[in-house]
């Protein structure tokens, strides 16, 4: 394990790379992450051929949110009292069987309500293993390294959100079939659990045996005193939840633009694109002087390039809207991500993440089904534009309500 002093480790973009067991985890987020934007896009381009009815497309995310809001704080207070490795083992497990279930679903033209069941099992999975899996970076790197962790980790995830996309709609234009996605995330769960395994890195601390009700609260009194995360995770959840236009890029890639399912995986790679040129950016410049301010800002502008993109008739235009939301969006990725590091004791991390998980799962998932039923009510064009409009509006009302978000100027929340 190469070690730095804090002073050079910070100024490195490189630090969290150095870490053997960081670059395992790397590896295997990119793997699972990889899986899971194929299928995302196969859920969505079998579903609108088979049914042609966008609130159907609306309904994956909201089946896959439920069990995160009913079950992350339990998988939080889990996390926290129990071995997160074991926890990890058993979530990929069950993440791969669902998979498998999908891909058995998909080859035999299976119900449509047997599909939505596995990605209700997907859901609950997913409930338990993000409260644990949000341990795992500072199992791997050490505090000064946080940020270059945080960095690298949303890199990952945007690598493949450009890579998985783009695949994905190729197999489905070559094979006229999307089966054989689900067997690959299968597989990349399976692997990462191999590489979970190889994780070498201290476990950290254990929190204190305490009632369940009890133990469920700490997590969420902690996130509603730590104003700065309460703050970011707020704006986040509510811009995405009216902000989110990827639900509908099958409908806008079919009847808008016309650029059937090669144009469909170009458009879900696009954010990412935007994403992982932004993530270069920062990993490379100063840190953030006004972490605050740049926020509010790259949120609101994720809320007007949502707008243009709502209002765009040409591809080319469209793709660069979904670059530019992509780009802006990572700016507010990786100082939540940073905040969440940085500000939560190792003894409160999962039921933090928990809490965590609950906002970001009501702003994607639900975020998803509110744009299926606008769509369904309204037209795919009103309710994309609809709700970047709103983003804006949240950005208004957060920064109003939170000075502390407004002033913040270091990542660590202290002003320089």
């Amino acid at each position: 394990m190469t070690e730095l002093t804090g002073k050079n480790r910070q100024r490195d973009p490189y630090a969290a790379l150095r870490y053997q067991d960081f670059r395992y985890l790397l590896a295997g987020r990119f793997l699972t992450s990889f899986g899971n934007q194929m299928v995302s896009v196969a859920i969505g381009w079998e579903l609108w051929l088979r049914t042609k009815d966008a609130f159907l497309l609306g309904l994956v995310g909201l089946v896959q949110v439920i069990p995160v809001i009913l079950l992350s704080l339990p998988g939080g207070h889990i996390a926290d009292h129990y071995n997160r490795k074991r926890i990890l083992i058993i979530t990929q497990i069950l993440l791969g069987a669902c998979s498998l279930s999908l891909a058995y679903l998909s080859y035999t033209a299976g119900p449509i309500w047997l599909i939505y069941a596995s990605l209700l099992g997907i859901g609950i999975a997913r409930a338990f293993n993000d409260p644990a899996s949000a341990t795992l970076i500072p199992q791997t790197v050490p505090p000064e390294a946080f940020t270059s962790a945080a960095t690298w980790n949303s890199s990952a995830w945007q690598l493949a959100s450009i890579i998985g996309p783009a695949v994905a709609g190729g197999i489905a234009a070559a094979l006229g079939s999307v089966t054989i996605i689900y067997v690959v995330d299968m597989l990349a769960a399976f692997t990462f659990l191999v590489l979970i395994n190889l994780i070498k890195g201290q476990p950290l601390e254990l929190s204190v045996k305490t009632p369940t009700l009890e133990s469920l609260a700490e997590g969420l009194k902690f996130i509603r005193g730590t104003k700065l995360i309460l703050a970011a995770i707020t704006m986040d959840m509510f811009a995405v939840l009216f902000g989110g236009a990827t639900t509908l890029l099958p409908v806008f890639a079919t009847v808008i633009l016309h650029v059937g399912s090669w144009g469909l995986g170009l458009m879900r790679a696009a954010p990412s694109v935007g994403s992982l040129i932004m993530a270069f950016a920062i990993s490379h410049l100063p840190p953030f002087r006004h972490a605050g301010k740049t926020l509010l800002v790259a949120v609101a502008g994720f809320g007007l390039a949502t707008i243009i993109f709502g209002f765009s008739s040409l591809f080319w235009l469209s793709m660069l809207m979904l670059i530019i939301l992509g780009a802006l969006d990572n700016i507010s990725v990786i100082i939540r991500a940073t905040l969440m590091l940085t500000q939560v004791p190792d003894k409160m991390r999962g039921r933090a993440s928990s809490v965590n998980s609950i906002f970001i799962g009501i702003s994607n998932e639900l975020g998803g089904f509110e744009s299926g039923a606008a769509a369904w009510l309204l037209g795919p064009i009103i309710s994309v534009v609809g709700g970047g409009v709103m983003t804006v509006l949240v950005v208004i009302t957060v920064a109003f309500i939170f000075p502390e978000l407004r002033n913040m100027k270091s990542l660590d929340g202290r002003d320089e």
